[in-house]
């Protein structure tokens, strides 16, 4: 079964020239995010206490580290996918389209890259 039309087939891509590739990458990454989000909060209510301690002893631990890493990354990531259809269906001018999205690309880059830092932080013993 494919999810392409007759057309699509035929040409060998959408209209975009990704758009099914697009609509993939944000369906997995809604299913990646589950499990995740899941194991995020069953492990925070699981601790004995949210206290400052407490959560970076949780955070140092090298699986948890390294979760948390794939919940900022993925999470990133498929804000960046889902923001960028509403630009792209909703700005209609070609210049301020692309400087959108540009901007949003950077955005969450910056954003991911932070999270990361700060997990890596932690985990490595730099925040006490």
């Amino acid at each position: 079964m494919s999810m392409r039309s007759p057309l699509g087939r035929v040409l060998g891509t959408g209209a975009a020239h990704d758009g099914v590739r697009h609509w993939w990458m944000q369906r997995l990454t809604s299913i990646a995010l589950v499990p995740l989000t899941v194991w995020f909060v069953v492990s925070l209510l699981a601790l004995p206490s949210l206290g400052y301690g407490t959560v970076i002893a949780w955070m140092s631990q090298s699986w948890t580290a390294l979760l948390l890493i794939l919940l900022v990354l993925t999470a990133a990531w498929h804000s960046q996918l889902g923001v960028r259809v509403v630009v792209e269906d909703y700005i209609h001018g070609a210049g301020a389209r692309t400087l959108t999205l540009v901007l949003i690309g950077f955005a969450h880059v910056l954003l991911a890259a932070a999270g990361v830092f700060a997990i890596l932080k932690v985990a490595f013993g730099g925040a006490t």
